[in-house]
């Protein structure tokens, strides 16, 4: 099932058929917000805001932890996350849409992974976005005429203030294109709960080293983003439209992450734990039990 994690401006998907929010318990604490269920084309989605429901929550008071958790209770083995950024490329202007494939990860006040002491796990994050997700995304956006670009670096900042000018230089001179506040560990606990995931960013400003742009502020990002709303909502929708004709069951590598992940020996492994992982690795934590 698909889950989509709407960023700041949207908070909701008014288009859904038998649309219901319904409370999730999560072993890792209370998520963002209710979930919100519904079909589209028949298919069933769900639908999470990331800041909460008014935007409540900045990027660093998250619990991407219990909102993962939340959305692989519901069933969902497919994650598109809509979020705002900042572009560090000309070649990506205000407006754009952008898939990237690659995260450089600034944050320093966050849980970012499940595990830890008594389950000790590491998946590779060589490659943090699901191909596949990322190709029907793709395949949507020529389908509904939008461009969408691709093969991008998305530097992921604590925020919640937004760069200097020094950072926003420093960041360029690393070949990042993209700036935001919420894509890690968003993208590492989805690849820790063996979720495809993929991030459609949306780009509202040119951060603050464009000599010809002003500087960003509140107000234009949510300016931009009103202006994307149409186009972004237009893309989940013929990207529900499409999963109709997909091979569902079609594997993927993000669905196997915790293959040979987990290190501690079961014989040491902590009982609580355990109990707190077993929606995102009972596969795994049941095979070598």
């Amino acid at each position: 099932m698909l889950g989509i994690i709407g960023g700041s401006g949207i908070y909701n998907i008014n288009e859904l058929d038998l649309p219901e929010w319904k409370t999730v318990d999560s072993s890792f604490g209370t998520p963002s917000d209710q979930l919100l269920f519904g079909k589209l084309f028949d298919q069933p989605v769900v639908f999470l805001p990331r800041h909460g429901r008014g935007h409540v929550y900045s990027p660093s008071s998250v619990n991407y932890r219990a909102n993962i958790d939340a959305l692989k209770r519901a069933g969902v083995d497919e994650i598109v996350a809509l979020s705002a950024v900042g572009s560090l490329n000309e070649k990506f202007p205000p407006g754009s849409f952008v898939l990237p494939n690659q995260f450089i990860d600034r944050t320093f006040n966050r849980e970012k992974s499940f595990f830890g002491t008594g389950l000790v796990a590491h998946v590779s994050m060589a490659k943090p976005i699901c191909k596949k997700l990322t190709q029907h995304i793709k395949t949507a956006g020529k389908n509904i005429n939008l461009q969408i670009f691709d093969q991008a670096t998305y530097l992921v900042m604590e925020g919640p203030q937004f760069s200097s000018k020094a950072e926003s230089e420093l960041y360029r001179k690393w070949s990042c294109d993209l700036i935001g506040m919420t894509n890690m560990p968003e993208a590492k606990l989805a690849r820790e709960a063996e979720i495809c995931y993929a991030s459609i960013s949306m780009v509202t400003d040119f951060d603050c080293w464009h000599p010809d742009h002003d500087e960003v502020t509140v107000e234009t990002v949510i300016e931009t983003l009103r202006a994307n709303s149409e186009n972004a909502k237009n893309l989940v929708i013929e990207l529900m439209k499409m999963r109709k004709k997909f091979d569902l069951n079609l594997s993927c590598s993000c669905q196997v992450a915790l293959n040979n992940a987990i290190i501690t020996d079961p014989k040491y492994w902590d009982k609580n734990k355990v109990v707190a992982c077993s929606a995102i690795a009972g596969r795994v934590l049941k095979d070598q039990n």
